[in-house]
């Protein structure tokens, strides 16, 4: 039987996920063979696993600081939000349908083997299972079903500590307020409190902890400082966010800019954490047309006056991504913006949206059939069942000769050279995970351009589609391929009339010295991230909990 440990939260986004990533990597650190558990995750950000299977991202993360390869069993159930009042159910992998909030419920204890199933299955290859909660386990409306916070611990017998948030305020009230609502048996598993994100002289927290042990006779092992470290985790975006704007008159210097459009639904945002390994992009999420504009404004030196490349990232609700961006003018910003020479990219449902049309005879998203942005000529159907799988392909291959005869097809000098221009990407291996309900389909549109398939993949299918400075690809995971991530920065800066060498020699720091492989990177990360855990936490505790059982 593996020993276990529980982290639990007193909100959503109180830093579970990297506390026990950062457990994890100490755990790995010392010789252990630790991995991550969490029994239902809510998040649209997901991971296809080698058999073809989907989890969440915030297992994967935890598992790769781990040093382990993910499995499906590390996150049994994953919920992905379709609506205010509903999500998809994905069960050990598998799509087991859509279900409203209150459906989801009724069924939730039929799960319970499920999950166990899993968890004694991680029992067979790990000394250390870390368990994730979700939310708070003080949700006493919840509380009868739960089967995620205290009744998970319950299920596995598991010592739990619980982690709370100071830079939202008011943390010994969190901590305290939680411990009050649970059940005696609960409380007893509580064997120590964490508090996170703290930003100062950790003395001045002084008497807080001493008078919450008078009153509940939990001890506090630690306190964990605000982190800026740059690891995937299912709440990161928002975090990004804040960063991105304490960071905003840095990012205005930055010769490279990127805006990512934040759709009302997107998913997989983690896709682009890797664009942090250059040190001179400015990228920006933006949510409203003006701060595209502003984006534009912002970096008028550039002749086209607009952003460098502007991304469309994955929906799990297309058409209603869809109908925002015309609704919202955003369309026609982005459409502004590649008239004056941005480059686009499309991600899965942003590759969709980039397309002519979006065709939903089969109801995935509640039916109906909607215009795309018109960029590519590509028409995408909508099928009941999901394409998952691991994927590696080729980008641009093309001979000479097909290169040729492409340009020769097409109407405009200017769109000659754009096609040419992506030869420097040519015949650059990539690969990632695809994970989607639709079927792309491209040819030739009105004017006569002609469109290419973006990668020729390693079964012989055609993947995504380039035409002009505009493509797409169903590829997620595609900018931690570091020679595609490089070459794209190459073109970028080619676009700006920038020797690429140069901008990144004159960049390149101490903080941020532009590692060229991403998973270098991560790696970097990871153990920073062990460090403060085994600085500002009470290790010997821990392992004293961990290890007592």
């Amino acid at each position: 039987m593996a020993k276990n440990l529980m982290i639990q939260g007193t909100m959503s986004n109180a830093g579970k996920s990297l506390l026990v990533a950062g457990i994890l990597r100490v755990l790995k650190q010392d010789g252990y063979r630790a991995a991550p558990f969490k029994s239902q995750n809510m998040a649209l950000n997901s991971y296809i696993t080698g058999e073809g299977l989907e989890m969440g991202r915030a297992q994967v993360m935890q598992a790769e600081a781990a040093g382990i390869e993910p499995q499906v069993c590390m996150n049994p159930i994953l919920l992905k939000p379709t609506s205010d009042v509903g999500s998809q159910v994905i069960v050990n992998g598998e799509v087991k349908g859509n279900y409203s909030a209150a459906e989801y419920f009724k069924q939730k204890k039929a799960l319970i083997p499920d999950i166990m199933a899993a968890y004694h299955k991680l029992e067979e290859q790990a000394d250390i299972i870390v368990i994730e909660g979700a939310g708070s386990p003080a949700e006493i409306n919840l509380k009868a079903d739960d089967i995620v916070n205290m009744g998970m611990a319950k299920l596995a017998d598991a010592p739990v500590l619980l982690v709370g948030d100071i830079d939202r305020g008011g943390v010994f009230a969190q901590l305290l307020g939680t411990v009050l609502l649970l059940e005696k048996e609960e409380r007893e598993r509580i064997k120590g409190f964490i508090i996170n994100k703290f930003r100062g002289d950790a003395k001045l927290l002084e008497p807080g902890p001493s008078m919450l042990y008078e009153k509940c006779g939990i001890k506090t092992l630690g306190v964990m400082p605000y982190l800026n470290i740059q690891i995937d985790d299912e709440d990161s975006l928002s975090e990004q966010l804040v960063y991105r704007n304490e960071e905003r008159s840095r990012n205005e210097e930055r010769p490279i800019h990127i805006a990512v459009i934040k759709l009302p639904h997107i998913s997989n945002f983690t896709d682009f954490n890797p664009l942090s390994q250059f040190p001179f992009v400015s990228l920006q999420y933006v949510e409203r047309p003006e701060q595209l504009e502003r984006e534009a404004v912002r970096i008028s030196e550039n002749d086209r006056g607009c952003a460098d490349l502007i991304i469309l990232p994955g929906s799990k609700n297309t058409i209603q991504d869809m109908k925002w961006l015309r609704e919202s003018g955003m369309e026609a910003a982005i459409l502004k913006q590649a008239a004056r020479g941005s480059r686009i990219m499309g991600i899965c449902g942003g590759y969709q949206m980039l397309g002519e049309r979006i065709v939903d005879t089969s109801g995935v998203e509640g039916g109906g059939e909607i215009r795309g942005m018109g960029l590519l000529p590509v028409t995408t159907l909508f099928r009941e069942e999901k394409q998952r799988s691991r994927i590696t392909g080729i980008v641009c291959r093309m001979s000479p000769e097909e290169s040729g005869q492409i340009q020769g097809q097409v109407r405009h000098k200017a769109e000659c050279q754009a096609i040419s221009s992506w030869q420097l990407l040519r015949d650059i291996p990539v690969s990632g995970y695809e994970i989607h309900m639709g079927e792309s389909v491209y040819g030739r549109i009105e004017n006569g351009e002609r469109a290419i398939p973006f990668s020729i993949l390693e079964d012989g299918r055609e993947d995504g589609c380039v035409q002009g400075r505009v493509f797409g690809t169903y590829l997620h995971g595609i900018w931690e391929n570091s020679e595609f991530a490089q070459k794209m920065m190459e073109l970028l800066c080619a676009d700006r009339g920038l020797s690429y060498e140069t901008v990144t020699a004159e960049w390149e720091t101490d903080d941020n010295p532009g590692i060229s492989s991403y998973q270098a990177f991560k790696e970097t990360q990871y153990d920073l991230l062990a460090e403060a855990v085994r600085k500002h936490l009470d290790m010997d505790k821990i392992y004293e909990i961990i290890l007592k059982q």
